[in-house]
């Protein structure tokens, strides 16, 4: 059996953690107001989360064959999280609320890379994306409860 639908959303998936730990990291430098000392370093966290899981799924990538993409552009190109330049008009809980979207397209991606790796019998990769969709729930549990 071919793996090549794998390899395929284990790379989308590697671009979008590298889109949604940048827009992690915008949210971490243009946050300003209530919440600003305990959300501040919590994104410092949602970074290295999203770093970790992102170093994960290219390591799988590699494992079963696979090139993942590496360069900035490429997860520009590739992602289909939406990145614009930062500014200072949007408020911390519109920042919240872009997350909380952003956390909800990766949750549907990782189940979509449950289903696809699963129907090419591939249980390592399964098993990754189960792992990782449980932390990403978890993060959109939290945001939405600090938005209230």
């Amino acid at each position: 059996m071919t793996n090549e639908k794998t390899k395929t959303i284990l790379n989308q998936t590697v671009a979008d953690l590298a889109q949604a730990a940048a827009l992690v990291h915008q949210t971490h430098w243009y946050m300003r107001g209530p919440g600003f000392l305990s959300l501040h370093p919590k994104m410092d966290d949602l970074m290295d989360a999203l770093n970790e899981h992102q170093d994960e799924f290219a390591e799988r990538l590699i494992t079963i064959g696979g090139s993942p993409l590496s360069t900035l552009k490429e997860f520009d190109e590739n992602s289909k999280i939406n990145l614009a330049p930062a500014s200072w008009d949007k408020t911390l809980t519109h920042r919240l609320e872009e997350l909380v979207v952003t956390y909800k397209y990766l949750a549907d991606l990782f189940k979509e890379g449950i289903e696809i790796s699963g129907k090419e019998g591939d249980d390592v990769t399964v098993d990754l994306y189960t792992s990782a969709l449980g932390d990403i729930e978890k993060t959109i549990w939290m945001l939405q409860a600090e938005l209230g």
